[in-house]
């Protein structure tokens, strides 16, 4: 019988998938944008998702992270150029979109009716990426004064922006492509010209301080492989070309 309970112990171990274990659990903060799929790609870890430009700060700070993934590269090239991270790379792409209530009651049918009067108009603050991204589309429309004019809230990240359009709080939304399919019914999408998208693309690095180097490139790994990938794209993110071994 010990014999036995010692191979089935062992069986178990093995059966365990890598850095799922109480010794190598790490954890990571990751944009607000990738709470979905995530925990898809790998569970095992502890998640903390936010705003991209709030996670940096903490993580400036000290805050325990071992891994962290930015909805864009200004917020993981800063902590990497001040020595907080390790060398991140881009994983994933996206693009912005309009959301609104699936009533639509202010009948708006592009984002240039954002410029309407009365339109009420919620966006991300200037600092989270979805808020600086925003910024940048509303520029290149030639439509920043207007649009800016009919803005009732800002949110610290794209997950307030979903929900608040979802619950009827606002006529229109700028948020990730990502963001809208989870919200599935609650609203309806309105794509932005191709023209005027600007680069979105996803970061992600091990925190020089975590004392889980192992385990942290074997999440990158596993975000960047075959599988990661396909559950990106999925998600209905889109890819880089594969980063170089």
């Amino acid at each position: 019988m010990r014999r036995l309970a010692v191979a089935v112990g062992a069986i178990v171990v093995l059966a365990l998938p890598a850095g799922s274990s109480p010794a190598t659990r790490i954890t990571v903060y990751a944009a607000a944008s990738l709470t979905q799929v995530f925990p898809r790609i790998d569970k095992s870890p502890r998640y903390s998702f936010a705003g991209s430009d709030t996670l940096a700060t903490q993580i400036a700070q000290g805050a325990p992270a071992d891994v962290f993934a930015s909805a864009s590269p200004k917020q993981t090239e800063l902590l990497y150029h001040n020595g907080v991270l390790r060398r991140p790379v881009v994983f994933a792409t996206n693009k912005l979109i309009v959301i609104v209530p699936s009533s639509n009651p202010a009948h708006i049918a592009s984002v240039y009716d954002l410029r309407r009067s009365r339109v009420k108009v919620i966006i991300g603050t200037p600092t989270v990426p979805v808020g600086a991204y925003t910024r940048q589309v509303l520029d290149s429309l030639g439509i920043t004064q207007a649009v800016m004019s009919n803005v009732v809230d800002q949110e610290p990240d794209v997950k307030g922006i979903v929900a608040k359009i979802a619950l009827g709080e606002g006529d229109a939304g700028l948020v990730y492509k990502t963001d809208a399919k989870p919200a599935g019914t609650k609203v309806k999408s309105l794509l932005i010209p191709a023209w005027a998208q600007p680069p979105i693309r996803y970061e992600i690095g091990i925190v020089r301080k975590s004392s889980h180097l192992a385990a942290g490139r074997a999440f990158i790994k596993r975000v960047t492989s075959l599988r990661g990938r396909r559950l990106l794209v999925t998600a209905g993110f889109g890819l880089p070309k594969r980063p170089k071994k």
